[in-house]
């Protein structure tokens, strides 16, 4: 027994040594480190490991110079593997905390596009049309000489065009349900709020008197 005992007091100190490397937290890495981590996981398109990185670099420094980066590429990874609308709240979450860092064109850029991505067909609810269109135009109206606002110009005209077809295809609807009334003021919406919608354009015009006729029939 005393042998026994002799044994268990000279091990002691070697098992509270072990245990106490057991217990030990692993040591984290640094703020560069992680930033280099979630930019090389991006490169490889990774960009799950990219946003966990990321993610891990604003928990453990709030206040690292980095910090401000990985809030950016959180919202572009989640970009790029067509989570909309966690993109849209990252970019969103960017430009609240820095309204006056020179990425914020590209960030509000980056949120319409994201509503724009989310466009429907024309025989579907048109929110997400008109919520690209919104930002861009506060996009050109805060920043008219960024070569963001000369790129949502463009993707403007195309919502125009999505929203002119959408009126005109209610506005075939009610026509072959014979509700002309209401068909006149989807063809009449096309006719006045797009007058750059081409064919569409013309066609409203013609089915507007088409309708307009029938009515005095």
């Amino acid at each position: 027994m005393k042998i026994k005992h002799i044994l268990i007091i000279c091990l002691m100190p070697l098992l509270i040594a072990s245990g106490c490397a057991w217990f030990e937290p692993k040591k984290e890495k640094t703020a560069e480190e992680l930033a280099n981590e979630g930019m090389a996981a991006f490169a490889k398109e990774n960009y799950t490991a990219a946003i966990e990185s990321f993610e891990k670099l604003k928990n453990w420094y709030p206040f690292s110079k980095f910090a401000t980066l990985a809030e950016l590429k959180t919202a572009d990874a989640h970009y790029e593997l067509e989570a909309y609308e966690e993109a849209v709240f990252a970019y969103e979450s960017f430009e609240n905390l820095h309204p006056r860092n020179q990425a914020v064109p590209y960030v509000v850029y980056q949120i319409g596009i994201c509503h724009f991505k989310r466009m429907e067909t024309i025989d579907r609810d048109q929110t997400a049309t008109q919520k690209a269109i919104d930002v861009f135009n506060r996009l050109i109206e805060q920043f008219p000489g960024d070569v963001h606002s000369v790129r949502a110009k463009e993707h403007i005209r195309k919502c125009r065009q999505n929203l002119a077809e959408h009126e005109f295809y209610v506005g075939i609807f009610y026509y072959k349900s014979r509700h002309y009334k209401a068909a006149i003021e989807r063809f009449e919406t096309v006719i006045s709020d797009y007058p750059d919608a081409g064919k569409t354009f013309q066609d409203a015009q013609q089915y507007a008197l088409k309708c307009k006729n029938l009515l005095k029939e």
